[in-house]
């Protein structure tokens, strides 16, 4: 058997014993890591990223190179979204004081669209928390101009958007990944697919209701379990 390292074609039977799959999985690993501190040079925070979307919103655009009609609506829709959400999520105490407590140095690095309805119902959430911690900065990064980032974390083979990934800055490492949507949510989603095949238009509504009576409580919960 053959399999390609880094460049290179080494015969699987001429790997000594010490060297097997996990060794592998772990240069795959490095090459996130590599990747991730290349992409931290192009990242916005995210009041450059709530500036950016208020301004294609007016101007009729998204963030997609690919202008649509529906990714300028969602869009416009999703800028509304965020600015209720940016006023109402209210974080729980107990929450609030794991995050003021948190002593690590991470980079929240966030992978999104300006049309995407679960990045705008999750990335205000999200930083609410990195405004509570000073160990915790929150960064934001486009998919489709990032498309090696995107498909290094890939969801079941998906390019699904918000996706968020805990960067250690002192050890260089990946410590979790989340997204792309809360838990619940997933679990709605998954079992609405077993039911039905696919996600209709109607799911998706009911979905975006979930997200506006769950008023972010939700991902603060999964969120929370990431420090």
């Amino acid at each position: 058997m053959l399999i390609l390292v880094i460049g290179k074609v080494v015969s699987f039977s001429n790997f000594s014993d010490s060297y097997r799959m996990e060794n592998i999985m772990e240069i795959t690993q490095q090459n996130k890591v590599a990747l991730i501190k290349e992409k931290l040079n192009e990242t916005i925070d995210y009041i450059t990223y709530r500036n950016i979307v208020s301004e294609l919103a007016k101007k009729g655009l998204s963030t997609s190179p690919e202008q649509t009609e529906d990714n300028t609506n969602y869009t416009k829709l999703n800028d509304a979204r965020m600015r209720r959400l940016d006023k109402t999520i209210k974080v729980p105490d107990e929450i609030a004081e794991k995050f003021k407590n948190f002593n690590g140095n991470h980079t929240w690095l966030v992978i999104t669209e300006s049309w995407c309805g679960d990045a705008a119902q999750s990335i205000p959430a999200m930083n609410k928390l990195a405004e509570i911690s000073e160990g915790i900065d929150l960064q934001l990064i486009f998919r489709d101009t990032h498309p090696d980032l995107m498909d290094a974390f890939l969801t079941e083979g998906a390019r699904s958007i918000p996706k968020l990934i805990v960067f250690d800055n002192e050890s260089e490492e990946i410590l979790n990944v989340w997204g792309s949507r809360p838990s619940v949510a997933t679990q709605m989603v998954n079992d609405y697919k077993a039911l039905h095949g696919m996600l209709t238009p109607e799911f998706k509504q009911d979905l975006q209701l979930w997200y506006n009576k769950d008023k972010g409580q939700s991902i603060l919960k999964d969120l929370a379990e990431l420090i």
